[in-house]
């Protein structure tokens, strides 16, 4: 039976969690993968970079935002939430913490047990004469024709840095040439370079040694300086505002319009600096002051200023033990003995869940859509899809054949514009129809729509998906995916393209809901159905899975609905501004988080509807740019077997997760106290569906 229903209760405390501080307890949690002996060296050592990475793109928007809400006064439109000084504030300490953390973890664990297995990243120090030689030998060969010293001076400024790129502040004592006597020089590291360069097994034969750009750079940079002392080099990075501007009302042409502001990204505003530990207090100062930044901006790290590009460290060592054992995505039964695509839709709805169930069924789908002669026009949605995708290769190579092909790219697709535009021109080169979606709304949703003659009338075949169209990252997220030949839904796509292509109102969809236009209240409906069930006596229950909750209005539907007495499950892979488990309040609401080898994509939502069991597959998070600012789709899944699936796969099989972090009401998360060897989620589900993995 449902819980009673609470009366609200007055609580200290905002009544929203700030989101800044929810993607740091997210990295947080990210951080805690490489600390988990449980996890393969290699493997931990990637989890202690995906931080990195993950820290670097957090204060390229998020931390940029808020300084530039703090600087210009601004408040939160919203009473029930922190002030952004003080969430610029909190974000900054645990920011520091989260990195010095990092490093230690780098340094005293995972450094350590490499080495232990024969993986060594050498310093300096740690060259034996031969590797000095060759390393050398590099330095003047491939890197000297590439730098260039600046010496500060008045007709010589201080440079300006590229966002995240490394650089060299060089202190010097002594006149150049001209008898100059300036103290300080800057070396800037071309992004050309090879951050990582592993020694000649030759000269390395008792294992595998490494060396860091860093490393190499500081040793010869002297040679830069003939006849100059240099008294120390400090490393150092600073971190920019990589968000785009574009004025929305003043664009007549997107496509231009960006490409003029993407160079602009790196030399936005400087939001955080990072320097070796070593650095000297007036080297600090001084780099302080010419990005115009405060100590609370400073990170000193000790270790490299850039852990990203140890990413590529575990792809150059050949050590399976190491890393995660390999599998094979299975392919679905329905398309086992049925190699012709459409043969194998037509015989029924085609379920994919990835990576557990390969990605290759939806490329040959596309595949035999661009050679097969009944085929006459294929419309698809392209938000990331890398840059040498063969989906994009199928479109040209159909659009060559004559085809009608239509493709919506997003060109603001945030830091894969570049691949974008690039795709964008190929495709127009051949004919295709390219549009960029609707200014103002991002194209997030993720369709292919296929329409073939079948005896003499048209037929359509869609893919519709949670994921990307990106075969590298399906490998790697988990994402639902369904084949079907719907009629219904057949239309419902089309005339979602229709609307991203032309003019014309929103029309009803037979089975879509579509953002901006019915997603948002479809979503509210459905969870006050479940608070209308529950205040009956009825038994109500919603679960939902997605990346990210922070949108209000459905927040406070969530909490009436839990003063109601719904059970709600949330898996809620990042931030989360909704605070869970407060009397009153949120009582019946239970927020879990899943981190494990795989990034958690999938949208899922599920609402009793008094046994009638409703589920969803959706593109969209719960976030206020999802419903409003977006091309969003949410499908509901209509067949019971196929339902039944994703329950169990996307669903229950997460909420029963040992390993999984269970979220506590002040925005903190405690990990749940699994047993020895319990597998998790995503385990079961590689023994469920992929069965053939190798130890």
């Amino acid at each position: 039976m449902p819980a009673p229903a609470k009366t609200p209760m007055q609580f200290s405390g905002p009544r929203y969690l700030a989101r800044e501080l929810g993607i740091v307890a997210f990295n947080q949690r990210v951080l805690a993968q490489a600390a988990d002996h449980r996890v393969p060296l290699l493997e931990r050592l990637r989890f202690l970079c995906i931080v990195s990475s993950n820290l670097d793109e957090f204060f390229e928007i998020r931390v940029a935002e808020l300084m530039e809400r703090v600087q210009m006064g601004w408040d939160f439109e919203h009473a029930n939430e922190t002030k952004p000084e003080q969430v610029l504030r909190e974000v900054s300490e645990q920011a520091h913490l989260l990195m010095a953390e990092q490093y230690r973890l780098l340094n005293e664990e995972i450094f350590p047990a490499l080495s232990r297995e024969g993986i060594k990243f050498l310093s300096e120090n740690d060259w034996s004469p031969g590797q000095r030689v060759w390393l050398h030998d590099f330095f003047q060969r491939e890197m000297i024709p590439v730098l260039t010293p600046i010496g500060l001076d008045p007709s010589h400024p201080f440079p300006q840095v590229l966002n995240k790129s490394l650089n060299l502040a060089i202190q010097l004592e002594g006149r150049d040439a001209f008898g100059r006597n300036s103290d300080t020089a800057i070396v800037q590291a071309p992004r050309l370079l090879p951050r990582v360069m592993q020694i000649p097994p030759r000269l390395a034969p008792d294992g595998l040694r490494f060396v860091l750009l860093t490393s190499v750079l500081q040793a010869f940079v002297g040679a830069l300086f003939e006849g100059m002392n240099i008294i120390g080099t400090y490393p150092f990075r600073v971190t920019r505002n990589s968000d785009l501007f574009l004025d929305e009302e003043e664009i007549t042409d997107l496509r231009s319009a960006l490409q003029g502001e993407l160079p602009q990204r790196h030399y936005g505003d400087s939001v955080r600096l990072e320097i070796a530990a070593g650095c000297p207090l007036e080297m600090e100062q001084f780099l302080l002051r010419q990005f115009d930044l405060t100590k609370a901006d400073l990170y000193r790290v000790e270790g490299p200023v850039n852990l990203v590009r140890l990413m590529q460290v575990p792809d150059m060592i050949d050590r399976p033990h190491l890393k995660y054992p390999l599998f094979q995505p299975s392919i679905p039964r329905a398309l086992d003995k049925v190699p012709d695509m459409f043969t194998a839709i037509r015989n029924g709805e085609i379920l994919l869940h990835h990576p557990y169930q390969s990605f290759t069924p939806v490329i040959d789908f596309l595949d035999q859509a661009a050679s097969d002669p009944d085929v006459v026009a294929i419309k698809q949605t392209v938000y990331r899809t890398g840059t040498d995708s063969v989906l994009m290769k199928y479109l040209i190579d159909a659009a060559k054949r004559g085809k009608e092909v239509t493709v919506v790219v997003e060109l603001l697709a945030r830091f894969d514009e570049e691949a974008n535009l690039g795709w964008a021109s190929k495709l127009e080169e051949v004919g295709a129809h390219v549009v960029y979606g609707v200014v103002g709304y991002k194209t997030h949703a993720k369709f292919l729509l296929v329409v073939r003659s079948e005896a003499g009338r048209l037929k359509r075949y869609v893919h519709v998906s949670t994921g990307n169209y990106h075969p590298r990252t399906a490998e790697l997220y988990t994402d639902f995916g369904l084949l079907t030949c719907d009629p219904g839904l057949g239309e419902d796509v089309n005339d979602a393209f229709k609307q991203l292509t032309g003019l014309g109102r929103a029309r009803n969809l037979h089975h879509l809901l579509l953002a901006p236009f019915t997603l948002h209240d479809g979503l509210l409906a459905a969870i006050r159905r479940e608070s209308r069930h529950a205040k009956l006596g009825r038994r109500a229950h919603i679960i939902a899975k997605m990346n990210s909750l922070v949108e209000r209005r459905l927040i406070e539907e969530l909490y009436a609905a839990s003063r109601s007495g719904v059970k709600i499950d949330l898996v809620v892979r990042g931030m989360c501004t909704l605070r869970p488990g407060v009397a009153g309040l949120s009582d019946n609401i239970r927020v879990t988080s899943v981190i494990g080898r795989f990034l958690e994509h999938s949208r899922i939502f599920y609402f009793y509807d008094d046994g009638r069991e409703e589920v969803m597959l959706s593109s969209a998070d719960w976030m206020e740019r999802n419903m409003f600012r977006r091309i969003e789709a949410c499908l509901p899944i209509r067949d019971a077997k196929l339902k039944a699936r994703i329950v169990k796969e996307g669903l229950r099989t997460y909420l029963a997760d040992p390993t999984a972090w269970v979220m506590q009401a002040d925005g903190s998360y405690r990990s749940k106290t699994a047993r020895p060897g319990a597998p998790s989620a995503q385990e079961k589900l590689l023994d469920l569906l992929a069965p053939g993995r190798k130890a």
